[in-house]
């Protein structure tokens, strides 16, 4: 069994089977090398970090508009049946 720490996924961003974990971020180590962190290594977790942030963001402005529409949706139906009781 490998441990998170142990873990090393690869660079490459688009390679990715699943989205990141929370520990990932918090628990992810990168190669030291004469002059201190890969930096090309550390660049490229940025991308796939920030990538990911990109896409959480996007699609939580999508379901906050689904959720005002059905909100919306929601208001004008009971608007309507409470009108349709009134009248009978």
């Amino acid at each position: 069994m490998v441990s998170r720490r142990e873990e090393r996924p690869p660079t490459a961003v688009g390679h990715h089977k699943q989205p990141l974990r929370p520990w990932q971020i918090r628990e992810r180590c990168f190669n030291v090398r004469r002059r201190g962190l890969d930096p090309v290594e550390i660049r490229a977790f940025l991308h796939r970090v920030a990538d990911e942030l990109t896409a959480a963001q996007t699609a939580l402005v999508a379901v906050q508009e689904e959720n005002v529409r059905i909100k919306n949706a929601l208001r004008a139906w009971q608007s309507a049946q409470s009108a349709n009781h009134r009248y009978r």
